[in-house]
């Protein structure tokens, strides 16, 4: 088993930490450096004197590990080892490099007194800095190890470290930049919304600092450990055990992050010591209570702007609504119609910030979209120019939004999820007035644990029965909410996998398969028959959105899901009558070009599968796009500079989301830059593989998610 698989962990959030394996003090006791054998590496070590190599060590040190071991390497009792005259030190050697550079977790006795901490990596310094550290260390304190060579470290990093995942300039052992980007996505509750609760057992903080404090949580740390601190895919931040590590141990483990995700703030730059100290502190104090958002909230959010007897009896404009696509304008907090015929844009609306998801009445008439604020919109694709006719605010934080599609009952309904406060609502399909809402809070479907923050994921329509299909992440329960009673709602409690988020239909839409991502499973639901069908394995953290739908030439009809943990492009057999010795089995996994990948895409009328990379690391994967040849998918992927196609000045330029026009023809990507930078969607003929069209202009700012009008209405992907 290799080193670092051996000593990676889960992340620990703040319950515990880690920082590198170093140590300071003064110019370096050089003196006591050398053994027997410190010649061979003192002509290896690096260019110049040793003490030259001891004053970089000693920089890289203060920089990356006093915080926790202390300037004068002595640690800090109960929390961080010693350094100074560590018979850890005076150890296996090696195992003292390869602990610097994949990190360690768990028991470790160090000149008698036991810890049981969790180290991150050290292995995003470059090798010239590892080495010049770890002979600081050696050779400071009373140690007397040798000097490091940077060819040792780079024979150790080259025989250990899986491809792609400990290289320089990686942060995270076991956690890619494209979980790290995800996962600590910001919430969208303002931080003025919240109650301020100050103990009297925390670290004392001014309310400027208390404000600042929730402001930079829910920016940076919500996402993961959740509004309330109780977890979430990140370790619970409760008072109960961040008091008892204490103000020095919470900045260390902010400046320096964990081995398995938790972000490096402090040494990445990205927070101030005066920031981490806040932090620190705060993280000691009870949560900041954000407000519950019942029936009265709703009813004061809600608007019909235009009455449904007012609206239009047929469409007033002779475009083909069919081939419309809703695009998230995501930080302008728009949504534009494009006519996916003539790549004009027909309308821009204000909707909620950050439009995750569009959505298509049965109808094919209305687009309902909802914001990360928890903000509804329903459009009118009928009126000349498509415009918003009601509006409903459903919370304070949401992602999820669909409509009625069971036959006798499309559109009589629509339902919104939240993250915050954990619930969903049913409303009319024709006003959006809210009607019944039912909380999500409970047990976890492992441990049977309490969770009170268990966010509402994917919705979707059953067509099978009049039911909606909820994801309720945290405690990983799906939900069959059959609405033919609503004051009496039944439903159907399936127990699947913790972490639950997006998914999509199988093509005879019968079974739902759905991500539960830090799980690293498949959950599968046969809709007709309301039960789990299957709980499939798969690798870090699959992320499929919808999903693409393709007949594979080797096992027949199969669902594809990429990931954010790594390169794998997974395929699971769907066909339980014609292929059964395939369904519900991962049948295929493909690289791709990395972790970080977002969606797949594909068509029935095309024999391509699309696949984004938007938050891998490296700017050739993420400005690019991959395609597989459905009919030879072992010869690889060919990539396509999209990002280059759009011809834009300087930004990110990352490319998410590729969605078919009605015919198959032409695919859509979205380059999406930052705010004040040039964005644009670039249109490719599905067929060639050549640019198209190039839709961009000073309106289309953050482009992100697009929804082609047909294929949303009716699964096809």
């Amino acid at each position: 088993m290799k080193f670092n698989r051996y000593f990676r962990l889960m992340v620990l959030g703040i319950a515990a930490l880690a920082i590198n394996a170093c140590g300071q003090g003064g110019s370096g006791d050089q003196a006591a450096a050398p053994v027997a054998d410190t010649a061979v590496h003192d002509a290896e070590v690096a260019s110049g004197s040793m003490g030259e190599v001891m004053a970089r060590g000693e920089a890289v040190y203060l920089a990356n590990c006093a915080a926790c071991h202390q300037p004068t390497g002595q640690g800090l009792p109960g929390a961080f080892p010693p350094l100074a005259q560590s018979d850890f030190l005076h150890g296996n050697r090696n195992e003292v490099m390869q602990t610097a550079l994949f990190g360690r977790s768990g028991p470790l006795t160090v000149n008698g007194v036991d810890y049981n901490g969790v180290m991150p990596s050290m292995g995003y310094l470059n090798d010239q800095d590892l080495a010049n550290v770890l002979t600081y260390v050696f050779g400071s304190w009373g140690n007397s190890g040798a000097a490091v060579s940077v060819q040792e470290v780079a024979a150790l990093r080259a025989e250990l470290g899986p491809s792609g995942e400990m290289v320089a300039g990686e942060r995270h052992t076991g956690a890619s930049e494209g979980e790290l980007r995800y996962s600590g996505a910001p919430s969208a509750i303002a931080p003025e919304d919240t109650r301020q609760i100050m103990g009297a057992g925390g670290p004392v903080l001014s309310e400027a600092e208390f404000g600042v404090a929730t402001q930079l949580y829910f920016e940076r740390c919500a996402g993961c450990h959740g509004v309330l601190r109780k977890g979430a895919t990140g370790k619970p931040l409760t008072p109960d055990i961040t008091t008892e590590k204490g103000t020095e141990y919470l900045k260390a483990l902010i400046t320096y992050g964990s081995p398995a995700g938790m972000p490096n703030w402090g040494s990445s730059g990205e927070l101030t010591p005066a920031q981490i100290d806040i932090m620190a502190r705060f993280l000691q104090q009870e949560p900041p209570a954000p407000p519950e958002f019942g029936m009265e909230d709703m009813r004061a959010s809600w608007k019909v702007l235009v009455a449904p007897g007012d609206r239009p009896t047929k469409p007033q404009h002779s475009r083909n609504i069919e081939n419309f696509f809703s695009v998230t304008l995501r930080d302008s907090g728009q949504v534009a119609i494009i006519d996916g015929d003539t790549k004009e844009i027909v309308s821009i609306l204000p909707t909620g910030y950050a439009v995750h998801i569009s959505r298509v009445s049965a109808s094919g008439r209305y687009v309902f979209t909802i914001g990360r604020d928890a903000k509804v919109d329903m459009i009118d694709l009928w009126m000349e120019k498509p415009a918003i006719v009601a509006e409903i605010k459903v919370g304070l934080e949401a992602r999820s939004v669909e409509t009625s599609k069971y036959k006798g009952y499309e559109d009589k309904y629509a339902i919104a999820g939240s993250y915050w406060p954990p619930q969903y609502v049913i409303m009319d399909g024709d006003t959006l007035e809210p009607i019944k809402i039912v909380s999500t809070r409970g047990m976890t479907v492992d441990t049977q644990e309490y969770h009170p923050e268990p966010r509402v994921a994917a919705i979707v329509a059953s067509h099978e029965h009049p039911e909606f299909i909820v994801n309720v992440k945290e405690t990983g329960h799906i939900l069959l909410v059959n609405f033919e009673d609503v004051e009496n709602l039944s439903v159907t409690d399936i127990g699947a996998a913790r972490f639950l988020h997006d998914g999509g239909w199988d093509r005879t839409k019968r079974y739902f398969l759905t991500a539960a991502n830090q799980s690293d499973k498949i959950a599968v639901i046969d809709s007709r028959d309301r039960e789990l069908e299957a709980l499939v394995d798969v690798e870090k953290i699959p992320h499929p959105g919808r999903g693409a739908n393709i007949v594979d030439p080797e096992f027949g009809p199969v669902w594809v899901t990429s990931a954010l943990g790594n390169a794998n492009i997974t395929f699971l057999g769907t066909d339980p009558e014609g292929h059964p010795g395939n369904a519900w089995k991962v049948v295929r996994v493909l690289d791709g070009m990395g972790g970080g990948s977002l969606f797949v895409k594909s068509h029935p009328n095309s024999m391509n599968l699309w696949v984004d990379a938007p938050l891998n690391p490296d700017e050739k994967a993420s400005q690019s796009i991959a395609v597989f040849d459905i009919n030879n998918l072992e010869a690889g992927f060919t990539v396509l500079p999209i990002g280059e196609w759009a011809d834009l000045g300087p930004g990110p330029k990352r490319i998410v989301q590729p969605e078919y026009n009605k015919a198959g023809d032409e695919v859509w990507f979205s380059v999406w830059s930052g705010q004040e930078e040039e964005s644009a969607i670039v249109v490719v003929d599905d067929k060639t593989r050549k640019l198209k069209n190039v839709i961009k202009g000073p309106e289309v700012i953050t482009p992100t998610g697009k929804f082609n009008v047909y294929n949303t209405l009716h699964d096809i992907y």
